[in-house]
């Protein structure tokens, strides 16, 4: 019977147990020292919990402002931090197209440099010739190309569209 009793004092609190548990727990206790102790221990605390929830605790007067001040600068701290993740995800993309804007205005700007405007400007700066990119027979001719084969690659399109 007694690890009942321990079992009802250690498993509810002493307010929700009834009536008829209270008058079993009196009446064991009476004769059960090791039972009583705990009743009585279960009661003490019972009481100090009791008059230690019902004491008010008064913050220091500065807490309030204290506080806030400590919410803001966590707040400013994790705007900075965010910022910082941001910029470490975006550095690298941001860094090289700075570079690379940079560089073409570098390549846009050097003096000397000429833009291409004209066909002739096109094929002098191409290492083809004409007849092999016309007629794609350049290593077959050996260099000897009729003025008709010419003729007949660049116009003979034109004129059989016209027809």
């Amino acid at each position: 019977m007694s690890d009942h009793i321990i079992s009802l004092i250690e498993n509810a609190s002493l307010a929700s147990l009834s009536p008829s548990d209270l008058t079993a727990i009196r009446r064991h206790t009476d004769d059960c020292v090791d039972c009583r102790r705990a009743f009585e221990a279960a009661q003490i605390s019972m009481l100090l919990l009791r008059e230690r929830a019902a004491e008010i605790f008064e913050p220091s007067p500065f807490f309030h402002t204290k506080v806030l001040a400590m919410l803001r600068e966590r707040q400013t701290a994790a705007g900075q931090w965010a910022w910082s993740r941001v910029w470490r995800a975006a550095g690298a993309l941001a860094s090289s197209m700075v570079l690379t804007v940079a560089a073409l205005a570098a390549l846009t700007f050097i003096p000397g440099s000429q833009a291409i405007s004209g066909p002739q400007e096109l094929t002098s700066l191409n290492s083809y010739s004409a007849e092999e990119v016309l007629l794609d027979q350049g290593e077959a001719l050996n260099g000897q190309v009729s003025e008709a084969q010419i003729l007949t690659t660049l116009y003979g399109a034109e004129d059989e569209a016209a027809k």
